[in-house]
């Protein structure tokens, strides 16, 4: 009888360590179109819920995470035209976060405009992505995507560890490559021809010239924002420390476009971290930012108004 009862305690403890468990993604997705007059808005209602429904309800790794763990994202595709043969024209703002360790505060890691997400797409489509076979460039785009959110989330908790997932990503930019696909779907994916898509980020995140950039990206959340609530000198002279790589990146490759991203995504958290420094941290980041995001210069320039 004791045995039976331990049986049935096992079995309940069992369901409950799974019920525990979550998908990777908790991705808020936004589709609009009030840049297309007349269409079917209902259509763009439909395409928000399955987009939503997929990202959220995929796993797409082995990975298991809790309910609180789910990474934090948005999706936001913007509509500009839709033929009368289904083919819509949109870009798309992807972001995502992670929370900085001993604070409420949360860490942008991935801020992308994507200007080139032409798909086909019908009400009431489903979203199938199969590893091995290109189903759709909409199924591409967003799969695309969620596996480089996921991958830069694991690189700023591990020394590469995201190299797993930007593998699938090179997979999927692989075989959008070689997919029968109307000419305003390819554009995004072009290996030559642009120096910002998707195939060139993720041809950057695997090249062995942007390692050590890669390796910077893990210094600087973990050893450098997540030490900052219990050492903040000490956190911020390793963010300090490593922007020479920024630097280095973009001598070796001009127009690299992992290194944009990053500042993309870090610009003002940067001038907030740097706002506080000393002045010879101040003066060695101005010179290096000079360098790695000149555009921005009149931004970076305000750290110096802060003591």
């Amino acid at each position: 009888m004791r045995l039976a009862i331990r049986y049935v305690l096992l079995a309940v403890a069992i369901l409950w360590i799974g019920s525990t468990r979550a998908q990777e993604l908790h991705c808020t997705v936004t589709v609009n179109a009030d840049k297309v007059e007349g269409s079917n808005k209902e259509m763009f209602k439909t395409l928000q819920q399955t987009i939503t429904d997929f990202v959220n309800t995929t796993r797409w790794t082995d990975m298991v995470f809790t309910e609180q763990e789910r990474i934090e994202c948005t999706m936001m595709f913007i509509i500009n035209s839709v033929t009368t043969d289904g083919m819509v024209d949109a870009s798309l703002q992807v972001q995502s976060r992670r929370p900085v360790y001993g604070t409420s505060y949360s860490t942008t890691l991935v801020n992308i405009k994507d200007d080139d997400c032409g798909f086909a797409y019908q009400e009431y489509d489903r979203i199938e992505y199969q590893p091995t076979q290109f189903t759709s460039n909409l199924a591409a785009i967003v799969t695309y995507y969620c596996y480089l959110i996921i991958g830069y989330d694991l690189d700023s908790y591990s020394k590469l560890g995201g190299s797993a997932c930007f593998q699938q990503c090179e997979q999927i930019a692989g075989g959008a490559q070689t997919a029968s696909i109307t000419n305003g779907e390819q554009n995004g994916w072009k290996a030559f021809g642009s120096t910002h898509n998707r195939h060139v980020l993720i041809n950057n995140l695997m090249d062995e010239a942007f390692k050590n950039y890669r390796t910077y990206f893990y210094q600087y959340h973990r050893l450098g924002l997540d030490v900052m609530s219990t050492n903040v000198t000490n956190g911020r002279a390793t963010i300090s420390e490593g922007l020479s790589v920024l630097k280095e990146a973009k001598q070796t490759r001009p127009n690299s476009y992992v290194i944009n991203t990053f500042v993309d995504a870090k610009n003002d958290e940067l001038i907030n971290l740097f706002s506080k420094a000393t002045t010879a941290e101040k003066d060695n980041f101005l010179t290096l930012m000079e360098s790695v995001d000149p555009t921005r210069m009149s931004q970076y320039e305000k750290v110096k108004e802060s003591n």
